[in-house]
Protein backbone atom coordinates (compact mmCIF):
# COMPACT_ATOMS: atom_id res chain seq x y z
CA UNK A 1 0.00 0.00 0.00
CA UNK A 2 1.40 3.53 -0.29
CA UNK A 3 3.73 4.71 2.68
CA UNK A 4 1.77 6.98 4.93
CA UNK A 5 4.43 10.11 4.93
CA UNK A 6 5.00 12.15 8.23
CA UNK A 7 8.13 12.51 11.07
CA UNK A 8 6.94 10.09 13.25
CA UNK A 9 5.37 6.57 13.60
CA UNK A 10 1.70 5.71 14.83
CA UNK A 11 1.28 4.66 18.52
CA UNK A 12 2.20 1.07 19.42
CA UNK A 13 4.78 0.64 17.10
CA UNK A 14 8.04 0.04 18.77
CA UNK A 15 10.23 -2.25 16.44
CA UNK A 16 10.71 -1.72 12.89
CA UNK A 17 13.00 -2.58 9.90
CA UNK A 18 14.67 0.62 8.34
CA UNK A 19 16.65 2.08 5.65
CA UNK A 20 18.10 5.14 5.82
CA UNK A 21 18.72 7.84 2.66
CA UNK A 22 17.85 10.43 0.04
CA UNK A 23 16.81 8.23 -2.78
CA UNK A 24 16.95 10.97 -5.03
CA UNK A 25 15.11 9.38 -8.06
CA UNK A 26 14.55 6.28 -6.63
CA UNK A 27 16.56 4.26 -9.23
CA UNK A 28 16.81 0.46 -9.69
CA UNK A 29 19.32 0.31 -7.01
CA UNK A 30 17.69 2.29 -4.58
CA UNK A 31 14.24 -0.21 -5.79
CA UNK A 32 16.76 -3.45 -4.90
CA UNK A 33 17.47 -1.28 -1.14
CA UNK A 34 13.72 -1.17 -0.84
CA UNK A 35 12.90 -4.62 -1.66
CA UNK A 36 15.32 -6.26 0.43
CA UNK A 37 13.95 -3.74 3.46
CA UNK A 38 10.06 -5.49 2.59
CA UNK A 39 11.50 -9.16 2.25
CA UNK A 40 12.92 -8.32 5.66
CA UNK A 41 10.27 -6.81 7.11
CA UNK A 42 7.67 -9.77 6.17
CA UNK A 43 10.33 -12.11 7.69
CA UNK A 44 10.20 -10.16 11.15
CA UNK A 45 6.35 -9.40 10.55
CA UNK A 46 7.56 -5.51 11.47
CA UNK A 47 6.74 -2.58 9.23
CA UNK A 48 9.11 -1.38 6.38
CA UNK A 49 10.83 2.03 6.93
CA UNK A 50 12.53 4.38 5.46
CA UNK A 51 14.08 7.05 6.43
CA UNK A 52 14.88 10.06 4.36
CA UNK A 53 15.79 13.83 4.57
CA UNK A 54 14.67 17.45 3.06
CA UNK A 55 16.18 19.10 1.64
CA UNK A 56 18.85 17.12 0.33
CA UNK A 57 22.09 17.80 2.76
CA UNK A 58 24.33 18.94 0.76
CA UNK A 59 21.74 21.79 0.39
CA UNK A 60 22.44 22.36 3.57
CA UNK A 61 26.14 21.62 4.20
CA UNK A 62 27.75 22.52 1.14
CA UNK A 63 24.86 24.30 -1.21
CA UNK A 64 27.28 25.02 -3.53
CA UNK A 65 27.97 20.99 -4.32
CA UNK A 66 24.46 20.22 -3.74
CA UNK A 67 23.23 18.43 -7.20
CA UNK A 68 20.07 19.56 -8.66
CA UNK A 69 17.18 16.83 -7.77
CA UNK A 70 15.97 13.75 -9.58
CA UNK A 71 12.64 14.13 -7.82
CA UNK A 72 11.36 17.19 -6.06
CA UNK A 73 8.10 17.36 -3.62
CA UNK A 74 6.09 14.96 -4.15
CA UNK A 75 7.75 13.18 -7.09
CA UNK A 76 9.80 10.88 -4.85
CA UNK A 77 7.02 10.46 -2.16
CA UNK A 78 5.19 9.45 -5.56
CA UNK A 79 8.08 7.32 -6.81
CA UNK A 80 8.27 5.49 -3.06
CA UNK A 81 4.77 4.49 -3.33
CA UNK A 82 4.82 1.05 -4.33
CA UNK A 83 4.60 -1.79 -2.53
CA UNK A 84 7.75 -1.98 -0.57
CA UNK A 85 7.14 0.48 2.64
CA UNK A 86 4.65 0.70 5.21
CA UNK A 87 6.13 4.36 6.51
CA UNK A 88 8.49 7.04 5.00
CA UNK A 89 9.75 8.93 7.99
CA UNK A 90 10.54 12.52 6.46
CA UNK A 91 13.30 14.52 8.62
CA UNK A 92 13.83 17.97 7.85
CA UNK A 93 17.69 18.30 7.24
CA UNK A 94 19.39 20.67 9.75
CA UNK A 95 22.82 22.02 10.88
CA UNK A 96 21.63 20.30 13.82
CA UNK A 97 21.06 17.34 12.41
CA UNK A 98 23.99 17.34 10.20
CA UNK A 99 26.05 17.49 13.23
CA UNK A 100 24.84 14.31 14.55
CA UNK A 101 27.75 11.67 14.88
CA UNK A 102 26.52 8.15 13.22
CA UNK A 103 26.28 7.12 16.58
CA UNK A 104 23.92 9.92 17.70
CA UNK A 105 21.83 9.45 14.67
CA UNK A 106 21.42 5.58 15.27
CA UNK A 107 20.23 6.06 19.07
CA UNK A 108 17.97 9.53 18.99
CA UNK A 109 16.61 8.26 15.44
CA UNK A 110 16.67 4.66 14.74
CA UNK A 111 16.42 3.34 17.98
CA UNK A 112 14.73 5.27 20.04
CA UNK A 113 12.26 6.68 18.06
CA UNK A 114 11.69 3.99 15.27
CA UNK A 115 12.30 0.94 17.48
CA UNK A 116 15.58 -0.23 15.26
CA UNK A 117 15.36 -4.35 14.73
CA UNK A 118 17.44 -5.05 11.17
CA UNK A 119 18.92 -1.72 8.92
CA UNK A 120 19.37 -2.08 5.24
CA UNK A 121 21.82 -0.07 3.41
CA UNK A 122 23.26 0.60 0.06
CA UNK A 123 26.73 -0.80 -0.80
CA UNK A 124 28.13 3.10 -0.79
CA UNK A 125 26.02 4.33 1.85
CA UNK A 126 26.82 7.15 4.51
CA UNK A 127 24.86 9.00 7.79
CA UNK A 128 26.20 10.75 10.10
CA UNK A 129 28.38 14.12 10.34
CA UNK A 130 31.16 13.37 7.59
CA UNK A 131 29.08 10.08 6.49
CA UNK A 132 31.15 8.04 9.04
CA UNK A 133 28.15 5.54 9.39
CA UNK A 134 28.96 3.44 6.75
CA UNK A 135 28.13 -0.40 7.23
CA UNK A 136 31.13 -1.80 9.12
CA UNK A 137 30.78 0.85 11.75
CA UNK A 138 26.99 0.10 11.70
CA UNK A 139 27.20 -3.27 12.17
CA UNK A 140 29.37 -2.62 15.36
CA UNK A 141 27.31 -0.18 16.98
CA UNK A 142 24.25 -2.83 16.74
CA UNK A 143 26.42 -5.26 18.47
CA UNK A 144 25.92 -3.30 21.60
CA UNK A 145 22.52 -1.91 20.62
CA UNK A 146 20.69 -4.96 19.32
CA UNK A 147 20.16 -4.45 16.17
CA UNK A 148 21.42 -6.32 12.79
CA UNK A 149 22.83 -4.61 9.44
CA UNK A 150 22.54 -5.64 6.35
CA UNK A 151 24.52 -4.32 3.19
CA UNK A 152 22.82 -4.23 -0.15
CA UNK A 153 24.78 -4.59 -3.44
CA UNK A 154 24.92 -2.68 -6.27
CA UNK A 155 22.70 -2.31 -9.39
CA UNK A 156 24.71 -2.52 -12.71
CA UNK A 157 23.39 -0.89 -15.69
CA UNK A 158 23.59 -1.54 -19.35
CA UNK A 159 27.30 0.07 -19.32
CA UNK A 160 27.92 -2.43 -16.63
CA UNK A 161 29.11 0.32 -13.86
CA UNK A 162 26.74 0.69 -10.32
CA UNK A 163 23.61 2.58 -11.08
CA UNK A 164 23.87 5.59 -9.15
CA UNK A 165 22.03 8.85 -8.96
CA UNK A 166 24.99 11.16 -9.93
CA UNK A 167 25.37 8.65 -13.20
CA UNK A 168 21.76 9.22 -13.99
CA UNK A 169 21.69 13.18 -13.96
CA UNK A 170 24.67 12.87 -16.24
CA UNK A 171 22.51 11.23 -18.94
CA UNK A 172 19.67 13.55 -18.46
CA UNK A 173 21.85 16.24 -19.13
CA UNK A 174 23.94 14.85 -22.04
CA UNK A 175 20.19 14.15 -23.34
CA UNK A 176 20.67 10.29 -23.15
CA UNK A 177 16.97 9.83 -21.90
CA UNK A 178 17.72 6.10 -23.08
CA UNK A 179 20.19 5.50 -20.76
CA UNK A 180 18.60 7.34 -17.92
CA UNK A 181 15.07 5.80 -18.18
CA UNK A 182 17.43 2.28 -18.27
CA UNK A 183 18.72 2.74 -15.00
CA UNK A 184 15.45 4.22 -13.32
CA UNK A 185 13.63 1.46 -14.75
CA UNK A 186 11.42 3.85 -16.10
CA UNK A 187 11.10 7.28 -18.13
CA UNK A 188 12.42 10.30 -16.73
CA UNK A 189 10.03 12.90 -16.25
CA UNK A 190 8.67 15.87 -14.34
CA UNK A 191 5.58 16.68 -12.30
CA UNK A 192 3.54 20.63 -12.99
CA UNK A 193 0.42 22.08 -13.07
CA UNK A 194 -1.03 22.98 -16.47
CA UNK A 195 -1.28 26.84 -16.57
CA UNK A 196 -2.44 29.27 -18.86
CA UNK A 197 -0.12 30.10 -22.23
CA UNK A 198 -0.28 32.59 -24.94
CA UNK A 199 -2.69 30.49 -26.74
CA UNK A 200 -1.01 30.56 -30.27
CA UNK A 201 -0.79 26.96 -30.61
CA UNK A 202 -4.12 26.17 -31.52
CA UNK A 203 -4.11 29.01 -34.15
CA UNK A 204 -1.21 26.55 -35.63
CA UNK A 205 -3.17 23.62 -35.46
CA UNK A 206 -1.16 21.84 -32.36
CA UNK A 207 -3.28 22.97 -29.51
CA UNK A 208 -0.76 22.70 -26.57
CA UNK A 209 -0.83 22.60 -22.67
CA UNK A 210 1.78 24.79 -20.88
CA UNK A 211 3.35 22.96 -17.41
CA UNK A 212 4.56 25.16 -14.72
CA UNK A 213 8.24 25.22 -14.30
CA UNK A 214 9.14 23.17 -11.39
CA UNK A 215 11.50 24.23 -8.77
CA UNK A 216 15.18 25.37 -9.49
CA UNK A 217 16.72 22.98 -7.90
CA UNK A 218 14.90 20.28 -10.39
CA UNK A 219 16.99 19.02 -13.38
CA UNK A 220 15.73 19.50 -16.57
CA UNK A 221 16.42 17.88 -19.65
CA UNK A 222 18.31 20.20 -21.89
CA UNK A 223 16.35 22.76 -24.10
CA UNK A 224 15.18 20.77 -27.43
CA UNK A 225 11.91 19.34 -28.71
CA UNK A 226 11.36 15.48 -27.70
CA UNK A 227 8.83 12.81 -28.25
CA UNK A 228 6.59 12.58 -24.20
CA UNK A 229 4.07 10.80 -22.65
CA UNK A 230 2.03 12.52 -20.30
CA UNK A 231 0.17 11.01 -17.33
CA UNK A 232 -3.10 13.68 -16.79
CA UNK A 233 -6.34 12.65 -14.92
CA UNK A 234 -8.22 11.72 -18.47
CA UNK A 235 -5.10 9.00 -18.55
CA UNK A 236 -1.34 9.19 -20.15
CA UNK A 237 -1.47 10.26 -23.68
CA UNK A 238 1.71 10.46 -26.15
CA UNK A 239 2.45 14.14 -27.65
CA UNK A 240 5.66 16.11 -28.25
CA UNK A 241 7.01 18.61 -26.37
CA UNK A 242 9.23 22.02 -26.31
CA UNK A 243 11.37 22.87 -23.28
CA UNK A 244 13.19 25.97 -23.49
CA UNK A 245 12.10 29.38 -25.12
CA UNK A 246 9.95 30.42 -28.14
CA UNK A 247 12.72 32.01 -30.82
CA UNK A 248 10.54 32.28 -33.69
CA UNK A 249 8.71 34.52 -31.63
CA UNK A 250 11.32 36.26 -29.75
CA UNK A 251 10.10 34.74 -26.57
CA UNK A 252 13.38 34.21 -24.35
CA UNK A 253 11.31 33.02 -21.06
CA UNK A 254 11.77 28.95 -21.10
CA UNK A 255 8.58 27.12 -20.75
CA UNK A 256 7.58 23.56 -21.09
CA UNK A 257 4.99 23.03 -24.04
CA UNK A 258 3.14 20.19 -24.91
CA UNK A 259 1.15 18.70 -27.69
CA UNK A 260 -0.91 15.58 -26.98
CA UNK A 261 -1.84 13.76 -30.15
CA UNK A 262 -5.66 12.47 -30.60
CA UNK A 263 -6.32 14.53 -27.80
CA UNK A 264 -8.39 17.50 -27.37
CA UNK A 265 -8.74 18.27 -23.37
CA UNK A 266 -9.12 21.18 -20.86
CA UNK A 267 -6.85 20.68 -18.36
CA UNK A 268 -6.01 24.36 -16.75
CA UNK A 269 -5.21 23.82 -13.44
CA UNK A 270 -4.65 20.07 -13.55
CA UNK A 271 -1.76 18.12 -12.26
CA UNK A 272 0.17 16.09 -14.91
CA UNK A 273 3.40 14.20 -15.19
CA UNK A 274 5.59 14.33 -18.34
CA UNK A 275 7.63 11.46 -19.05
CA UNK A 276 10.67 11.96 -21.57
CA UNK A 277 10.97 9.47 -24.01
CA UNK A 278 13.30 11.13 -26.82
CA UNK A 279 15.19 14.19 -27.65
CA UNK A 280 14.19 15.36 -31.39
CA UNK A 281 15.52 18.66 -32.31
CA UNK A 282 17.24 21.57 -31.00
CA UNK A 283 15.21 24.03 -30.40
CA UNK A 284 15.78 27.31 -33.20
CA UNK A 285 13.82 29.96 -34.79
CA UNK A 286 11.87 29.65 -38.14
CA UNK A 287 11.58 32.38 -40.92
CA UNK A 288 7.76 32.34 -40.74
CA UNK A 289 4.96 30.75 -38.57
CA UNK A 290 4.18 28.36 -41.45
CA UNK A 291 7.87 27.48 -41.55
CA UNK A 292 7.12 26.40 -38.05
CA UNK A 293 3.75 24.29 -38.86
CA UNK A 294 5.93 22.24 -41.32
CA UNK A 295 8.25 21.08 -38.82
CA UNK A 296 5.92 20.80 -36.27
CA UNK A 297 4.51 17.92 -38.91
CA UNK A 298 8.07 16.95 -38.99
CA UNK A 299 7.77 16.98 -35.40
CA UNK A 300 4.80 14.62 -34.94
CA UNK A 301 5.84 12.31 -37.07
CA UNK A 302 8.93 11.57 -35.33
CA UNK A 303 7.84 11.62 -32.14
CA UNK A 304 4.89 9.22 -33.27
CA UNK A 305 7.15 7.15 -34.61
CA UNK A 306 9.72 7.22 -31.26
CA UNK A 307 6.50 6.31 -29.04
CA UNK A 308 5.55 3.35 -30.92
Amino acid sequence: MPPELGCGLPPGITRTVCTVGTFDGVHRGHQLVLERVRRAADARHLPAVLVTFEPHPLQVVNPAAAPPRLTVATERLEALAGPWLDYVVVLPFTRALASYTAAAFVDEVLCRRLGLVHLLVGHDHGFGRGREGDAGVLRALGIGRGFTVESVPPVDGADGQPISSTAIRGAVTDGDLGRAAEALGHPYGVAGRVVAGAGRGRTLGYRTLNVALPAPHKLLPKEGVYAVRVQTPAGPFAGMLNLGPRPTFGEETPTIEAHLFDAALDLYGASVRVDFVARLRETRAFPSAEALVRQLAEDERAARARLG
